[in-house]
């Protein structure tokens, strides 16, 4: 406990947390402040607090999905709100950094995971993706938008605000009429099929998700545009042909760093010449650091979330020409907030799915995830990327212009084929 104790004390200034032992005796952390909670953590044996203080993050989370720590007068999202509240990243909080012994240790686990070897990638890939469609219906939109939701002023529901994520990356691709598009980790189709429906271009998407895959398939075919909106199980390097677009939504994560040179190399060939790339990823607004040993272990193996230096150390040396770059940075604290809304509200079904303690599992991915994105380092980066410096306007303004003109004619069920810049064609 003494580890634990001193811990606390660092971490908890504003507001207040009672700890409470397994043996009964309490210790009360903090100073009760306006505007702040007061907490409680019943730790529920003697061998919690070593192994909270050994490894915080897996430590913490494992006692919490078993149930051996507790948490009084909230919930999880409050508690996890509630440490790194007191700890931003803007004020030299770093809860993800971890002491010079374990930054070893996590190193090694880094080379061996960012391999991301072509089996390696399907199973990790397989691991969080085709644990069954039943979850992922019980919490996202109906587009089955499994990736950062854009929130402009107005829009107050996850459905329409993954609608109009669709609109914004669709407006920087700058679409036009007969345009072929690839989308490299196409997840279960949402968002190659309303590109379609917005611009009428045809897409291709690809992905390692068996469950994905067919969800996709059957829903193209359902919609009767299975000849302009085609889906395959395949590795992006496996890819063969030319493309006008390509958009990667949510995918980049899972690449690793040792592949990235790879990665951008196989874009550059698959981009035609006068091409145009999105690239939407979680990123870091810090340097680079290693993945947490939670999700490491339960969420996503292999994956890990970029730094804006180390995405540019793999676009620079393939000819690619960054023309934009956007970083949206609590849009996706919206997006996980909802989404943790909405299993909170499913918890009988989540449990009869699985059970108790993957249910407190996923709430404790989703709490820490939104609470990285409003107390952390953790971003999106929109990369917009081309060949030819030619390809798009001197300007931005065709953005604004033609997200408005999609999300118009997507409200009124048409289809509005863009031209050049963006004007209506």
């Amino acid at each position: 406990m003494l580890l634990l104790d001193q811990a606390l004390k660092r971490l908890v200034r504003k507001g207040t947390l009672t700890v409470t032992e397994s043996s009964g005796k309490t210790r009360v952390y903090g100073t009760a402040t306006e505007g702040w909670p007061d907490l409680g953590l019943r730790l529920m044996d003697a061998k919690v607090p070593g192994a909270i203080a050994r490894d915080p993050s897996l430590g913490f989370a494992e006692a919490y999905m078993d149930g051996r720590a507790r948490i009084e007068g909230g919930d999880i999202m409050d508690f996890v709100g509630f440490i790194r509240r007191n700890n931003p990243w803007e004020r030299g909080g770093d809860l993800d950094n971890p002491g010079p012994l374990k930054k070893v240790l996590e190193r090694i686990a880094f080379l061996i995971d960012q391999r991301n070897q072509r089996v390696a990638s399907k199973r990790n890939v397989a691991h969080h993706y085709d644990i069954g469609n039943d979850l992922y219906e019980l919490f996202l939109d109906p587009l089955r938008q499994y990736s950062c939701a854009y929130w402009p002023e107005g829009v107050t529901t996850l459905e329409a605000a993954q609608e109009a994520k669709i609109a914004h990356i669709a407006a920087k691709l700058d679409l036009r009429p007969g345009q072929r598009v690839l989308d490299i980790g196409c997840g279960w189709g949402g968002l190659a099929m309303t590109i379609h429906r917005m611009t009428g271009a045809s897409v291709h998407g690809v992905t390692l998700s068996e469950e994905q895959i067919s969800y996709a398939k059957a829903w193209a075919a359902r919609e009767g545009v299975a000849d302009k909106v085609t889906f395959s199980l395949t590795d992006y390097r496996d890819v063969e042909g030319r493309f006008d677009r390509i958009v990667s939504v949510g995918m980049f994560e899972h690449v690793g760093v040792p592949n990235y040179r790879t990665f951008f190399r196989t874009c550059h060939d698959l981009l035609a010449d006068d091409g145009v790339m999105l690239l939407h990823t979680i990123g870091r607004a810090g340097p680079p650091t290693g993945t947490d040993g939670f999700t490491r272990k339960y969420i996503f193996p292999g994956g890990y979330i970029p730094s804006m230096s180390e995405m540019l150390q793999g676009i620079e040396p393939n000819k690619l020409m960054v023309s934009d770059v956007e970083v949206l940075r609590r849009h996706y604290a919206l997006t996980l907030r909802e989404w943790y809304r909405r299993c909170i509200a499913n918890e009988a079904r989540i449990v009869e799915l699985y059970d108790a303690r993957f249910y407190r599992m996923w709430l404790f991915y989703l709490a820490g995830a939104a609470t990285a994105f409003e107390h952390g380092d953790l971003v999106n980066f929109q990369f917009q990327i081309v060949r030819d410096r030619d390809a798009l306007p001197l300007t931005r303004d065709y953005i604004g212009t033609t997200e408005a003109q999609l999300m118009k004619g997507y409200a009124q069920g048409n289809v509005v084929p863009l031209g050049k810049a963006g004007r209506a064609g």
